[in-house]
């Protein structure tokens, strides 16, 4: 009985050191609970998987829908990412008969992309031209339910991480910061590969059993994560409380703590990674010539970077670390990491695009976790939700945006080059590629320019506080 006991006491003292996120639990907010919530960044990554992945394939390649309409209906989601902060100001000002503030908007939310999920495969079947009746109904409604999903999806995640931390105590945000963005990843990789299985063997009624099975996934275990996790608050309760406006709260927000500069170092760095997402697989396959399993592997290259860029982040932050230097070293990474996507084609080398890829992935992660570790530190108890709503307003739009310009880019510089604009040195089939990605290195630059004015306040605030302490212990000194 005493050797039980001394293994079960060795091995609870091992866990926080060796198991992943083992110590984000607390009292307040205890690891199944925690796991519970990080489901609904699980229905995210399912929902956006479908959307960018699954789907932009099936809609050209089976149901040979024109690519110029499946481009218009992809960026669709992308409209209400601007109203993220909108969403969650509103969610931190929500009065209800029930109490709560975060959970109305949380299921509603769900509520919106259940809804998409639900009328989609009808609406892509119509707008294939699988019916006898005019098309216009299936562009309609293929629009509304794009819509639909983006508005869900943005709504619950922009919530979801007010409620997460309105949960933790604020010394262990960072890690669940890390634990809510790996479930992102393990919800988008699951879901890309059942997504893939399941469509294998294509059917128009198998397209409706997988989309509408992921509607109802998406309610369930959204349902599982917001069980029992806010508490019900009678100061909620009273509807005529006054409310501040949304102008006001955005320009006291934007007032403070040089908010303008963190946004904006969060946009230039997000659209630097995400410009190479549709650019890294057909680069591998045009430029290295790598095959088509190869170029595949690449997801899962980046997927383990990013894994190991959030957990360096967590390891990194957990130690009192600065959330502004490992968004910098996020983008140092970047800078290597394109780099060496770049010279692998003079060199025709596909272990280094390889390691460019997972690099990548790494500075990504880095990026991502220091930038919302930073707006959760900014955010008051009243503000949670418009700082991160603002946070993911500017990322999402700015990831868009530089999708839609990478491939723009990459077009127009293949023409000039192939036409002899830019000289016979440059008449080689990777110039497009090699456009974008200096352009992102040169965006990765813009970003380390903007995040070093908050590392130096960073760091003069912690150096007052010393001082400061340091008077106090000695007042002689």
């Amino acid at each position: 009985m005493r050797l039980g006991d001394t293994m079960a006491r060795g091995i609870m003292k091992l866990g926080p050191g060796i198991l992943p996120f083992a110590d984000a639990a607390t009292v307040e907010l205890p690891m199944g609970r925690l796991l519970r919530l990080s489901l609904f960044q699980v229905t995210v990554g399912m929902a956006a998987v479908l959307l960018i992945g699954t789907l932009n394939r099936v809609m050209i390649v089976e149901l040979e829908v024109p690519a110029w309409i499946v481009a218009v209906m992809l960026s669709l989601p992308l409209v209400f990412a601007p109203f993220r902060a909108i969403v969650g100001f509103r969610s931190d000002t929500h009065r209800s008969v029930l109490g709560w503030r975060r959970v109305p908007y949380i299921w509603f939310g769900t509520m919106l992309q259940f809804g998409g999920l639900a009328i989609m495969p009808f609406a892509l079947l119509i707008l294939s031209g699988d019916t006898t009746g005019p098309t216009w109904p299936g562009h309609v409604a293929a629009a509304l339910a794009f819509v639909l999903v983006g508005a869900g999806l943005h709504t619950t995640q922009t919530v979801g991480l007010a409620l997460a931390t309105d949960l933790a105590p604020a010394h262990v945000r960072p890690k669940v910061v890390a634990l809510l963005c790996v479930m992102l990843l393990v919800g988008m990789t699951v879901s890309a590969v059942v997504f893939g299985l399941l469509l294998a063997d294509f059917s128009a009624l198998r397209l409706i059993k997988v989309i509408q099975g992921a509607a109802v996934i998406t309610i369930v275990l959204n349902g599982i994560a917001l069980w029992k996790q806010e508490a019900r608050d009678p100061g909620r309760t009273d509807k005529s409380a006054p409310r501040p406006a949304f102008s006001e709260s955005w320009a006291q927000y934007t007032a403070s703590g040089r908010a303008r500069r963190r946004l904006v170092a969060t946009g230039l760095g997000t659209a630097a990674f995400s410009m190479q997402d549709i650019l890294l697989e057909p680069y591998g396959g045009q430029i290295l010539r790598l095959p088509v399993a190869a170029t595949t592997a690449l997801t899962a290259m980046l997927a383990a970077g990013g894994g190991i860029g959030l957990l360096c982040a967590a390891r990194w932050l957990n130690r009192g670390g600065d959330p502004f230097r490992v968004a910098a070293a996020g983008a140092g990474v970047g800078i290597l990491a394109f780099s060496a996507v770049i010279f692998a084609a003079p060199l025709d080398s596909a272990r280094l695009f390889t390691v460019g890829v997972t690099l990548i992935g790494l500075g990504g992660g880095l990026f991502a976790h220091g930038t919302l570790t930073a707006s959760m530190s900014k955010a008051g108890p009243e503000d949670t939700g418009l700082a991160l709503g603002a946070w993911g307003a500017v990322q999402a739009s700015a990831a868009g945006l530089a999708i839609a310009a990478s491939g723009i880019l990459r077009d127009v510089g293949s023409y000039l080059a192939t036409s002899g604009a830019l000289g016979e040195g440059m008449n080689v089939p990777s110039t497009g590629y090699l456009i974008v990605y200096h352009l992102e290195i040169a965006l990765l630059f813009a970003t380390l320019i903007a995040i070093g004015p908050l590392v130096r306040d960073t760091a003069m605030r912690r150096t007052d506080g010393s001082a400061g302490r340091h008077v106090l212990a000695n007042p002689s000194a």
